[in-house]
């Protein structure tokens, strides 16, 4: 496992970190999500995402009870609050209120006194940002939290939350963003914003919901049990706008692309996103141990320049579409 700094901080993630959205909860029962978090440390990885709102918050209380019983020093442990969590008017949000319910119920859920990284998990736009900023630094204080991190903010909500963080003297070390080969909006504006200001990019789905696996083919109807066959979590709906025979053709001409990085189509995918320097962790989820110990390939390999030249000229001009997630 290859571990990287977290921003300017003090904190090291795992390169490869693991993921519980759509799975655990929801896709997966509870004996196989816990095959899939033990997978996952075998393969040295350390660092662990979540979010409150994952399965209706029964994928925080999973993931608990896998790591129930591991040395919590040895951790890094991520939760996310914003999108509601209950029926109440005040269940959802940035507010004081919100937050901080969220986080006792978080940590209760997850079975430990800390998380090493709380992110709003969007930008609340009713919210006064320094009402926001002032209760994290609450929580950072209280030594409940012990970094801040931000999840799909653009490039004025980052600096306007830095320059509050710093105000504030609390540590706002990350944004996690979607981020793969397909999808590279954070390239222009939200990847420069966040080196000037210290912050790395905790990215999710850097496999494109599975399609730069390569199992989506053009012409055939998806695998049964795919992502594209679960109308019940969301995953439908996320992975629909890559089920067009153009960008499926062009997936499958990334094949001899991996075969010479000698990677699997996953790890490949994986890789690509670690090659931008500003990317300190890509999540990775799992519904069988062995897509863990696939994906874990990707740590600590170098692309070199002509075949990720060879990436931009298959996919480079695919057109960037995104609609409403939770991710």
């Amino acid at each position: 496992m290859e571990f990287r700094r977290l921003g300017r901080s003090g904190l090291t993630v795992s390169a490869i970190s693991y993921g519980n959205w759509i799975t655990h909860g929801g896709q997966v029962e509870e004996d196989q999500a816990v095959s899939c978090v033990r997978a996952a440390l075998d393969a040295g990885i350390t660092t662990f995402d979540t979010a409150d709102v994952y399965a209706g918050t029964r994928a925080e209380a999973v993931l608990g009870r896998a790591l129930a019983g591991q040395r919590r020093e040895g951790l890094e442990i991520f939760t996310k609050v914003y999108f509601p969590t209950g029926t109440g008017q005040n269940d959802r949000g940035l507010g004081r209120k919100h937050i901080t319910e969220s986080i006792h119920n978080s940590l209760r859920r997850l079975g430990t006194d800390y998380v090493d990284l709380y992110q709003a998990h969007r930008y609340d736009s009713s919210t006064p940002l320094e009402e926001t900023m002032s209760v994290f630094a609450d929580l950072v204080h209280s030594g409940k939290v012990l970094y801040i991190g931000v999840s799909e903010w653009n490039p004025e909500q980052i600096a306007a939350g830095a320059e509050l963080a710093r105000e504030l003297r609390i540590p706002l070390i990350s944004n996690q963003p979607q981020y793969s080969m397909l999808w590279r909006v954070i390239e222009p504006a939200v990847v420069p914003t966040c080196e000037r200001e210290g912050i790395s990019q905790i990215v999710w789905s850097p496999i494109a919901q599975g399609v730069l696996t390569g199992k989506y083919r053009p012409g055939a109807a998806p695998p049964e049990g795919s992502r594209a066959t679960d109308e019940t979590s969301g995953g439908a709906q996320m992975i629909s706008r890559w089920l067009r025979e153009d960008v499926l053709t062009r997936v499958q001409e990334l094949r001899p692309l991996a075969a010479e990085a000698g990677l699997s189509m996953a790890a490949f995918a994986v890789a690509w996103v670690l090659q931008n320097k500003n990317v300190a962790s890509a999540i990775v989820g799992a519904t069988r141990p062995e897509q863990i110990k696939d994906n874990v390939a990707a740590a600590g390999v170098t692309l070199d320049a002509e075949l990720l030249h060879r990436v931009d000229q298959v996919l480079g001009d695919v057109p960037q579409r995104d609609p409403e997630r939770v991710g």
